[in-house]
């Protein structure tokens, strides 16, 4: 059996008239993420994670956002698909963990529901997902609240 890691990245920018959605969680705010998508970085980010630790390619390279099919997809569907995918290849997800870089809002009171997305979207226990939550201190555009952006990383085995 052998181990392997997978790290993934993603961010995109706040704009009035979309909703907010993070680890497949609709979360009230008055901006959301703008994406080809629904935005969702947490989702997005664990995607490219599990795809690198199975060396499958990018989430663009599954579902490409020049691609109208795709056009305003929901993450959580598109992160059963990979996890399927991930399954079919022979590799099973171990765990993940992962942080979501947002000024606001505040997403404690959601932590719990994005793991039990995450988990079930892939087929894995809640226990052997983490979502953290940090704030970017000011600095950049997350810092100043027009982005958010997240990173994971996959545990996976053969």
């Amino acid at each position: 059996m052998s181990q392997r890691v997978g790290l993934g990245y993603d961010i995109h920018r706040l704009a009035a008239g979309r909703r907010l959605v993070l680890g497949g969680v609709a979360i009230e705010h008055p901006t959301g993420l703008v994406g080809h998508s629904d935005g969702d970085v947490l989702l997005h980010a664990v995607m490219d994670a599990v795809l690198g630790a199975a060396n499958l390619g990018d989430l663009g390279s599954h579902f490409p956002s020049d691609d109208p099919r795709f056009a305003g997809a929901d993450s959580t569907e598109l992160l059963r698909q990979i996890g399927s995918k991930i399954r079919e290849a022979g590799y099973a997800v171990v765990s993940i963990d992962a942080t979501v870089i947002a000024e606001a809002p505040r997403l404690g009171a959601h932590v719990a529901a994005m793991r039990r997305t995450v988990a079930i979207g892939l087929g894995i226990a809640p226990e052997t997902v983490s979502v953290k939550a940090k704030t970017n201190d000011g600095v950049g555009e997350i810092g100043a609240g027009d982005a958010i952006a997240a990173l994971a990383v996959a545990l996976a085995t053969k």
